[in-house]
């Protein structure tokens, strides 16, 4: 990867991220993504569903897709209580433990947005004895308004109700040692990834030896991103998402993880050994690796009836779906391990 490419790589993280989209309120960063690649010269397009599609080019037959998802994890209100605070329901599977004391915006049906804090109920110290044995689940995590609100009528008359999103800050940051840290990092900065390779294709001029699309899905935090509008000549699906970094896992942010299984059974065998193949040709530091908690849109895709081969690869990120770390090397080795895997003429 040419710094030139890393650059332009974390840019369109940088933007991506600072673009609010839990999974249902995606329009804006789908938007982004139509800008950019028109911008490159493609022709785009956003699915009835909402996600953006991409055709890069390609000689015969056995198409590839790439796949990441630019939907993040998010809430709703759920209700407006009595003394103007507001229960959330947790949208995919972000976590009342690690939220508390988060920035948030509640973003209304109208279009306006409130500042406010997710914070678990009674939460001063000096008052609440209590507090550090306290559970946090979503039934005791609220949204504290910035705003003069001292019960739900005060409320309504903002326009605030149920049904409204909201959105948790991301606080993305890139160290001077070159960590990644943000929020939402599954799965946009692996969609920044694969805008920086079809950037990286368009100014080279490279023809990829398959058809190949990129498939920016809009619901795979609820498990649906990958269920429709898949090419008819689509051999194999390749979800580029997170690799997971925790115990049992040999993948760290530094590196791409190759997932063997998740926890809806294996990866194609011919998949696997052929991103491993191309990861050694091209010098990128990678891991095999089984994930017993994963699903992704490759999973969804081959539920909804798609005769595919498939997999997942990603850069690695810990503490996934928290506030969630990587390196811009694991960026460097997923982007690497892409372009040697799509081969061209």
């Amino acid at each position: 990867m040419q710094q030139q490419d890393l650059e332009r790589t974390l840019q369109y993280a940088r933007e991506l991220l600072a673009i609010h989209s839990p999974s249902g309120c995606t329009a804006a960063a789908a938007d982004y993504l139509m800008e950019q690649l028109q911008k490159m010269g493609y022709e785009p397009v956003k699915t009835n569903k909402g996600a953006v599609q991409v055709y890069l080019g390609g000689k015969g037959e056995g198409a590839l897709m790439l796949a990441s998802h630019v939907d993040t994890l998010g809430a709703m209100v759920r209700a407006v209580k009595a003394n103007g605070r507001l229960r959330v329901a947790p949208i995919g599977g972000l976590n009342a433990s690690n939220t508390e004391t988060e920035n948030v915006i509640v973003h209304t049906r109208d279009g306006r947005e409130f500042d406010g804090t997710l914070q678990v109920e009674d939460a001063s110290v000096h008052v609440n004895g209590k507090l550090k044995e306290t559970l946090r689940s979503w039934d005791n995590v609220e949204v504290v308004l910035d705003e003069d609100v001292k019960n739900a009528a005060d409320v309504a008359a903002l326009g605030i109700g149920a049904g409204d999103f909201v959105f948790v800050e991301p606080r993305t940051r890139v160290t001077a040692s070159g960590y990644i840290k943000s929020r939402f990092l599954d799965d946009k900065l692996s969609a920044s990834i694969l805008l920086g390779l079809a950037a990286h294709l368009k100014d080279s001029g490279l023809v990829p030896a398959r058809p190949l699309y990129l498939n920016f899905t809009t619901y795979e935090e609820v498990g649906h991103g990958g269920a429709a509008d898949l090419p008819a000549d689509l051999a194999e699906f390749i979800s580029v998402d997170m690799g997971c970094v925790g115990d049992d896992l040999g993948c760290t942010e530094r590196m791409v993880s190759i997932c063997a299984m998740d926890s809806r059974g294996p990866s194609s065998f011919e998949t696997v050994n052929g991103l491993v193949d191309a990861a050694r040709r091209c010098g990128a530091p990678y891991a095999v690796d089984v994930y017993p908690f994963y699903g992704s849109d490759a999973d969804v895709a081959l539920a909804s009836g798609a005769g595919v081969r498939h997999c997942v690869v990603g850069p690695g990120v810990y503490a996934s779906h928290g506030y969630e770390r990587s390196h811009v090397e694991g960026v460097k080795a997923t982007f690497d391990l892409l372009r040697e895997y799509v081969d061209f003429v």
